[in-house]
């Protein structure tokens, strides 16, 4: 077995962590560390859905690369480029799977998510920091009666994985995407059902078997990640 830039085995997660709560003001936060990617997510709610929605609630997302988060400093002016709406438009996809949005009432939900340091990863670390956010969010609307409990569905995690030296490799750091074969970002619910798959080969054409390897990978990975999202949403007393 190869040895990966950081020391773990093909199948391994780099380490995660989720600081909940880091700033005061929105509804619901985390700092999501996954090795050294960290994001911040942060969500809000305002009493209000855009005029083209004619019932129930709606979920949008906003996806930045902070200027120092990465060794080449990002202007800010590209904060709103076309890689990062592309990437918000998928934690956005990714994220409605949580709520039923019907039970939201007339409410959008904006889950910012902002890289604080970037060493790959990073749309996945977003989803599944997003995902906690979201929770921490929903149970105030929960707790006060505003919302019914089934308006937070089941956990949504993402992850990536990817083809390095001919070696299938969980959740890819900066290194090792670079240099990928193949690299995909997958996001599944709880019930390992796949709501998004990204990706593409870089070389060669993949062959069906490798991808079968990888979706499994990946659904080993995002089982784990989902715990981590239980058990750090149980030490604020969300039980989901």
């Amino acid at each position: 077995m190869i040895t990966r830039p950081d020391g773990r085995i093909a199948t391994d997660l780099r380490p995660l962590n989720f600081e909940l709560t880091p700033v005061r003001y929105p509804e619901g936060s985390t700092i999501v560390k996954m090795g050294e990617t960290h994001v911040l997510c942060a969500v809000s709610v305002a009493y209000r859905t855009p005029r083209w929605k004619q019932s129930g609630g709606w979920l949008t997302a906003e996806y930045a690369l902070l200027p120092g988060s990465t060794q080449t400093r990002t202007p800010r002016r590209h904060i709103q480029g076309g890689r990062a709406q592309e990437i918000r438009r998928l934690i956005g996809r990714s994220l409605r799977a949580a709520v039923d949005l019907d039970l939201l009432g007339e409410r959008t939900i904006t889950v910012d998510c902002d890289v604080l340091q970037a060493d790959g990863g990073t749309r996945t670390a977003a989803v599944t920091g997003g995902y906690v956010a979201l929770a921490l969010a929903l149970h105030h609307l929960i707790r006060s009666d505003e919302i019914p409990p089934a308006a937070l569905r089941p956990p949504v995690a993402a992850v990536s994985v990817g083809m390095v030296k001919g070696e299938a490799r969980l959740d890819l750091m900066y290194a090792e995407d670079n240099i990928a074969d193949v690299d995909l970002n997958v996001v599944m619910d709880a019930q390992r059902r796949f709501i998004e798959v990204q990706g593409a080969a870089e070389g060669e054409p993949i062959a069906r078997p490798t991808l079968d390897t990888l979706l499994d990978l990946a659904a080993t990975g995002i089982r784990e990640i989902i715990q981590a999202q239980r058990e750090a949403l149980a030490c604020a007393g969300i039980e989901i």
